[in-house]
């Protein structure tokens, strides 16, 4: 809108030049990612449709826009030494809850955010992923928003709770009983997981702001904390586990997903397929070693 608005272009005079000018400033001068800009297409092609179906316009300038392509992103990640690097910075750090699930369980942020108690089965160690708390803007405003769905249906998934995240857990409960105790009526009942010494939750851009400023401080490469969904994934690449298998840890909604962002770090099952190949294909080469 502040785009169409600055161009005063009315909605007659709109044609898909117009259109191609706003994506080419989305890209070069906003720099969004090439997803943003298509759900902007679908948006403007939506808006369109409607007003030729009600003779606002005489045609669809959209009809004669290509949609815009996505750029594929590759997410950067920690080697294990890096890694254990990290876990030593955040030691006690309020970030540190957060930076361990996100590497272990390559939890989404929203995914973090959203762990409460009752998610968590100490009697047959299991975590479940059931509930999800995001950010957004609103009018202007940023707001919280609790949702009792993940970001797709296979997100919402149990995982074993491992002997050590178990006792991480159960020492978090031990802290926020002894905070509840200390702050008595000044302290604020929550069901979730992640909070402050005074039992109020942590705000989502919180913990993607303070990490930058941890790795900052650390002298750490600086990555996103998204990012630690990927190391996890590569992690678990490296040691041979399936993709099938990473699917449905971290909660992909289809097999095609997890393959397309990480068939570039499955080394394991290109290193099987050369030495099949070697065993195959027996070549002597005839190219002499002197002029």
């Amino acid at each position: 809108v502040p785009y169409f608005r600055g161009q005063r272009i009315l909605l007659r005079e709109l044609t898909a030049l117009d259109v191609e000018n706003f994506y080419s400033y989305c890209f070069n001068e906003l720099h969004l990612k090439g997803t943003t800009v298509q759900r902007f297409h679908a948006n403007i092609h939506k808006a369109m449709k409607y007003a030729r179906k009600h003779d606002l316009i005489a045609s669809n300038p959209m009809d004669n826009v290509e949609r815009p392509k996505s750029q594929r992103y590759v997410g950067a990640f920690y080697s294990v030494s890096e890694l254990e690097t990290l876990f030593q910075a955040v030691k006690g750090d309020p970030c540190e809850f957060p930076v361990l699930m996100a590497a272990f369980y390559g939890l989404r942020r929203s995914e973090i955010m959203g762990l409460r108690w009752r998610a968590i089965d100490f009697e047959n160690n299991l975590i479940t992923i059931d509930h999800t708390v995001v950010q957004c803007m609103c009018d202007g405003t940023t707001i919280t928003v609790e949702k009792d769905r993940t970001k797709n249906q296979s997100s919402c998934r149990s995982m074993p709770l491992v002997p050590q995240y178990r006792d991480l857990l159960l020492r978090m409960k031990v802290r926020q009983e002894c905070c509840r105790k200390l702050c008595g009526n000044c302290y604020t009942e929550s069901e979730y997981i992640f909070v402050n010494d005074m039992g109020e939750p942590y705000q989502p851009n919180y913990v993607t702001q303070h990490f930058k400023l941890v790795l900052r401080k650390n002298h750490l490469r600086n990555i996103r904390f998204h990012d630690l969904r990927h190391t996890c994934a590569s992690l678990l690449l490296k040691n041979g586990v399936p993709m099938k298998d990473i699917q449905e840890w971290l909660g992909h909604s289809s097999y095609n997903t997890t393959a397309n962002i990480y068939a570039h770090l499955d080394t394991s099952s290109k290193n099987t397929s050369a030495s099949k190949m070697s065993n195959v294909v027996i070549i002597e080469p005839g190219i002499s070693t002197s002029v």
